[in-house]
């Protein structure tokens, strides 16, 4: 960290302060709907800047077409795969980062052995993979392997910021280490937190904020009623 850069070191007070009244707001979430651990994987990709009805209309055809599998995707070939995927935009990119995500896969022996790894070796290794960044991977450490990873998004920063825990300048890992710390470890904590900032996020606290219809307005210090 940079000289005389602040840490974001939020108190677990206030982190449950405001998942609770989230939790209020909303209630408990389904979150992530999938039918499979790889099928959250696929998501996880195809979800980078897409809107989750385009995933989902995406991970239907490749339902339709018999392609959700690892061997089904290993052996499809380009244009097939990206025409398959058209609706999460992106495709020919897309395409390529599955085929990586899906022979990284193949390399590990498969979903199941790749489960069994520690996590620190899980994280760094899905790092290494082209096209999974940081967001991503921990989309898919969080959601198809029920890792104590929490996912910044976006939303997470924007909300972050007009509750005035952080200031806009920190890393991804600063963000992600410091929930962590505060937070400890709570695979379900993480799961439900990540979702109701996303529904928040999507129904109130938007790029515009819509502070009349917000739950949290009372509390938050960026709100006007």
């Amino acid at each position: 960290m940079a000289p005389g850069r602040r840490r974001f070191d939020p108190s677990p007070d206030i982190l449950r302060e405001l998942y609770d009244g989230l939790l209020a707001a909303y209630g408990a979430q389904p979150w992530w709907p999938a039918d499979s651990a790889f099928e959250i994987m696929v998501g996880a990709v195809l979800t980078q800047n897409a809107a989750w009805a385009n995933v989902e209309k995406a991970i239907d055809r490749l339902k339709a077409a018999r392609l959700l599998s690892l061997p089904a995707l290993l052996e499809a070939d380009h244009d097939t795969l990206a025409d398959a995927i058209r609706p999460s935009g992106y495709f020919n990119i897309k395409a390529r980062r599955l085929r990586n995500l899906c022979e990284f896969l193949e390399r590990q022996g498969g979903l199941d052995r790749f489960a069994a790894r520690e996590l620190a070796e899980q994280r760094e290794a899905l790092l290494g993979v082209n096209g999974v960044g940081p967001e991503t991977a921990d989309d898919i450490l969080l959601y198809a392997l029920d890792r104590p990873v929490f996912v910044i998004d976006a939303y997470t920063r924007r909300l972050l910021q007009r509750y005035r825990l952080a200031h806009g300048a920190e890393t991804y890992e600063e963000l992600r280490s410091g929930f962590e710390r505060a937070l400890e470890g709570d695979v379900y904590l993480y799961q439900q937190y990540h979702a109701l900032i996303v529904i928040h996020a999507k129904q109130v606290c938007r790029k515009a904020p819509d502070c009349r219809r917000c739950p949290l307005v009372p509390v938050c210090p960026s709100g006007t009623a």
